[in-house]
């Protein structure tokens, strides 16, 4: 039998009322297909407001296709169904009479590859404040400082701010794409395997960074990382074959899983 590799889940504290206020997100019901295939089935759970939610379990599970309904970037694949409700806020994301460019500034994404555009450090983080609404050009140097100095790379860029993104590290391209994200000032972060490129000191400050940006947004993190999952998050989703198997506080999902399918994933017993 293999060892067993359960991730040490460090002291953290969650609120005693997390899961009675009214959650960020709310998933209810729901299925998704491309074409004949189906990737989700059945999928429903709160995410609360202000904590880090993990989604975790074996490559193919469903866990980037659930992450990518949040914001409806699934909508861009052709032959895709949605069956099931999800609501921002208590807003159906699906209402015809939602902007859809309207509901990724409410829930902007962080992708597993840095994608800086092809411009300068400023221009990338005053795109998205440019693009939804005018702003005098005092206002978006305060935001881009603002959202710089909260994906913590300020100290490192204040001096190249008209140097091209393109040419910074891969780990301050990753907080650059942060910085952009939060520049809108979303309601939800959604962050796709943000660190699999990364190095473990450019994981280490992408984690950090985590950690801060839960006082200011609810964060949903997709990691193949199980001791990651660990380190950073309040509240644990297992996947597996497009369902979910079961949810709850990290330390307990991973401390006693209420699932053996869970207890078998944790434990290295399969994935």
């Amino acid at each position: 039998m293999p060892p067993d590799t359960r991730p040490v889940v460090p002291p953290r504290e969650v609120r005693a009322d997390a899961l009675h206020h009214p959650p960020m997100v709310e998933i209810s019901h729901l299925s998704l297909h491309y074409g004949t295939k189906q990737a989700l089935d059945d999928v429903s759970l709160n995410i609360p407001p202000n904590h880090v939610t993990a989604f975790i379990g074996p490559s193919g599970c469903g866990k980037s296709t659930l992450l990518r309904c949040l914001n409806r970037m699934n909508d861009l694949v052709d032959g895709v169904r949605i069956a099931g409700t999800i609501r921002v806020h208590g807003q159906d994301i699906h209402d015809v009479a939602l902007n859809v460019t309207e509901l990724r500034k409410r829930v902007g994404m962080v992708f597993q590859k840095s994608n800086p555009f092809p411009k300068t450090i400023y221009d990338n983080v005053a795109y998205g404040p440019r693009i939804l609404g005018t702003v005098p050009r005092a206002g978006l140097d305060e935001i881009v400082e603002k959202s710089l100095r909260g994906a913590a790379i300020w100290d490192e860029v204040k001096d190249r701010l008209q140097d091209s993104a393109l040419g910074l590290s891969g780990g301050q391209q990753q907080r650059l794409c942060i910085a952009r994200a939060i520049a809108v000032e979303p309601d939800v972060l959604l962050m796709d395997e943000p660190c699999s490129a990364l190095d473990p000191i450019a994981t280490a400050k992408i984690e950090d960074l985590m950690l801060d940006l839960k006082q200011r947004f609810t964060i949903v993190i997709v990691t193949h990382n199980m001791q990651q999952a660990a380190r950073v998050s309040d509240f644990t989703a297992f996947m597996y074959v497009g369902r979910l198997v079961e949810h709850g506080r990290t330390q307990e999902l991973f401390t006693t899983p209420r699932e053996k399918q869970t207890e078998d994933y944790i434990t290295g017993r399969f994935g």
